[in-house]
């Protein structure tokens, strides 16, 4: 098996629901992601998948939270936007794109959020 990482940032804000503490009130954050993806097989250039294509997958998931208020976004107008529930997103995301790209031959291994620099999230199956 093969692994390739990924790491982007962006920068929201959002605020939780059914949540008692500071964290029930708008604020923001520094947000970093870093994806990996895993396959069996390596294309005819010898790579699971140009690092500067998982790049370009993943700009359109970023540009379209980066400086929003995530709670006014779909799936997050429902979805608590939680690092965990951001986790989930860009793995779903990303896979989504990868599977019609790649015919299925690479696959999302895992998504972690960093909320902070001590304090991550992570999704996988």
């Amino acid at each position: 098996m093969y692994e390739v990482t990924v790491e982007g940032d962006f920068s929201s804000g959002h605020y939780l629901r059914n949540y008692k503490g500071k964290c029930e009130n708008p604020h923001g954050h520094n947000y970093k992601v870093r994806i990996t993806l895993h396959g069996r097989e390596l294309d005819d250039a010898g790579l699971l998948l140009d690092f500067k294509l998982l790049k370009q997958v993943m700009r359109p998931v970023i540009d379209r939270i980066d400086h929003q208020m995530l709670n006014d976004l779909e799936p997050f107008t429902v979805l608590n936007p939680s690092a965990e529930n951001l986790a989930r997103y860009f793995y779903d995301q990303t896979n989504e794109q990868l599977s019609a790209m790649t015919s299925g031959r690479v696959r999302v291994k895992d998504c972690t959020i960093w909320e902070t620099d001590t304090t991550t999230a992570t999704y996988f199956e």
